[in-house]
């Protein structure tokens, strides 16, 4: 049986990838590198639909958002930006030689922030919808602007801290964070990933009052420290029922988020690969397979719930720095009604929407991003 290979390959960016993202329809793949340039891909004609220098430093983080893209940069800025749509079919025709200049998205509003370890920004939608000038409203947590060590959770679009300096207990730098519900409280909650291996997740339980300094309020519901070196990424499934963490050590880590334990239980298990060295994963929408990304550039498939390798994807010579898996049907709209879309002059059936919704697309230090094309695993 020969090795798999990719469907595609995008070579839009002549700096290392450093961060991806899909659109929740799988119609837009978001890619930025180290020089500050974010890039958006149609996946329909894998052409630009715009590119542009959206940081001066290197990108941690870039994701769409209803109307907008979010990107975070070493440069120490989070930019809100209006999103470009896709030109028509009929203007692509010809090829990019033929096509005007693409268009630049503007610039809504910017947030000054902590770049300093590296932590990207996660973002929480709020269930409440629309603000009274029908914008989308969102909890974005970052590192706290002095203090590396904790967090902060802004509001947008009003841009207001609505609680700093969270985990003033740990003294060790954040490399990741994850605000959302916890399943059995509806409370929001904070899951953290820390330099020294460890994970905390925390628990905001101060009635009636939606704004909090210096951390009080959040309560401590467990930590586990099951790495021996800094956590690289951190990923929460979509139900967020579990994470997994990884590290430069050779280990996964899977966190139970929803399951009620004792104090004195440990919290998380190891599962050791024979591959140390992990820079990115991922966790497909039915939570059931993950994707890790190597440095030494192979994207190795797990079963979540069991951690059994599933397979190993090759292609990339140098260290693999982020993965991310299309969003599954059930997440996508109008999969078998016509399109909607006024620009849409070839449509596409459900049997290639359903092709488009077991992608996976992986960058690396090559500068190159692959995309690959999965079967259904059932495990």
């Amino acid at each position: 049986m020969e090795p798999p290979t990719p469907l595609h390959l995008l070579r839009s960016h002549s700096h290392p990838i450093s961060a991806l993202a899909l659109s929740d329809d799988n119609e837009r793949i978001y890619s930025a590198d180290t020089s500050g340039k974010i890039s958006v891909t149609s996946t329909r004609s894998l052409r630009a639909i715009t590119t542009w220098d959206a940081h001066t430093d290197s990108i941690l983080g870039v994701e769409e958002w209803d109307k907008y893209i979010v990107s975070h940069g070493r440069d120490n800025k989070v930019h809100v930006w209006l999103r470009i749509e896709d030109l028509p079919f009929s203007s692509r025709i010809g090829g990019s030689a033929g096509l005007p200049s693409l268009p630049t998205p503007s610039l809504a509003y910017s947030l000054d922030v902590n770049a300093l370890n590296f932590c990207r920004f996660s973002l929480l939608n709020l269930p409440t919808g629309c603000d009274k000038k029908g914008e989308p409203k969102a909890l974005i947590c970052l590192p706290n602007l002095i203090d590396s060590s904790t967090a902060d959770i802004w509001h947008f679009p009003s841009l207001e801290r609505v609680h700093a300096a969270i985990g003033q207990e740990v003294k060790k730098s954040i490399f990741s964070a994850d605000p959302g519900g916890r399943n059995t409280s509806g409370k929001l909650s904070l899951l953290a990933a820390y330099e020294n291996g460890s994970v905390v997740l925390r628990e905001y339980n101060r009635k009636g009052k939606e704004v909090s300094i210096e951390g009080e309020g959040w309560d401590v519901i467990w930590t586990s420290k099951l790495h021996v070196e800094s956590i690289m990424a951190m990923r929460v499934s979509r139900t967020h029922d579990f994470a997994l963490t990884v590290s430069a050590d050779h280990i996964i880590g899977r966190y139970d988020l929803i399951a009620e334990k004792s104090p004195t239980e440990q919290r998380g298990v190891a599962y050791r690969t024979s591959h140390p060295g992990i820079g990115s994963v991922a966790i497909r929408d039915d939570g059931k397979v993950c994707a890790i990304g190597g440095w030494d550039g192979r994207i190795r498939l797990y079963s979540t719930r069991s951690l059994k390798p599933l397979g190993t994807l090759k292609y990339h010579k140098s260290a693999c720095q982020c993965v991310e898996f299309a969003r599954s049907m059930g997440n996508t709209t109008n999969l078998d009604d016509e399109s909607t879309d006024p620009y849409d002059d070839e449509e596409m059936g459900p049997e290639e929407k359903l092709e488009r919704s077991r992608w996976l697309i992986a960058g690396a230090k090559d500068n190159r991003i692959s995309i690959w094309q999965l079967i259904s695993f059932q495990k």
